[in-house]
């Protein structure tokens, strides 16, 4: 489990394909490894990966063709958001995000608008029930804030902090982004299932 709130900015240092799937090395950018220990899982771009080896500041992944399938960003020398799994003592600063990728959007609109900037995504269409004014959404493993929906297309308010501190400043149109819903948008939509449906004895 993770909270979407990046820890680091690192980089695909080798990209290895191996048949469908593939193996990473990735740097970690200056974060602290002191505490992962092999197995344990590190968001890279929104995707819980597992650790199978470490050396200094950088970690190793497999990943698999479902993976590489589904998700968008890995790709030699890339730059990627670091999160390292929550732990129950830590504090809570994004929304609870399972590093599950449930969709690939495509930005359509990334521009300064004050001293923030504007970013509006395209979501597939099984994506866009769950996505709410108001409400989180992880876009690259980053957990913001939905400002406005239309149809299939949601718009974020990234400020500079944001920007420093992530890939996002380096999206621009046509890009390809990692999306993961709200997973409580999920449960309710799970309940509600059963809730409307006739009793059967």
């Amino acid at each position: 489990m993770f909270t979407g709130i990046i820890q680091s900015v690192g980089r695909i240092h080798e990209y290895e394909a191996r048949g469908a799937d593939a193996r990473m090395v990735i740097l970690g950018g200056g974060l602290d490894f002191s505490d992962v220990a092999l197995g344990d899982s590190i968001a890279v771009n929104g995707v819980c990966l597992t650790a199978v080896a470490m050396s200094g500041d950088s970690f190793t992944v497999d990943v698999s063709a479902e993976t590489l399938r589904v998700t968008a960003g890995f790709v030699p020398s890339a730059e990627v958001n670091l999160e390292k799994a929550l732990r129950l003592a830590d504090r809570l600063g994004g929304h609870l995000v399972s590093g599950h990728v449930d969709g690939v959007g495509t930005v359509h609109r990334f521009a300064q608008a004050g001293e923030s900037h504007l970013l509006e995504i395209d979501a597939p269409a099984e994506l866009a029930r769950y996505i709410i004014r108001k409400g989180s959404i992880t876009v690259n493993g980053v957990s913001l804030t939905v400002n406005r929906v239309d149809g299939t297309r949601f718009a974020l308010n990234l400020i500079p902090h944001t920007l420093a501190m992530t890939t996002l400043k380096h999206l621009q149109p046509a890009a390809r982004v990692n999306l993961e819903v709200d997973m409580i948008a999920r449960y309710v939509e799970r309940m509600m299932q059963f809730t409307h449906s006739p009793d059967k004895d």
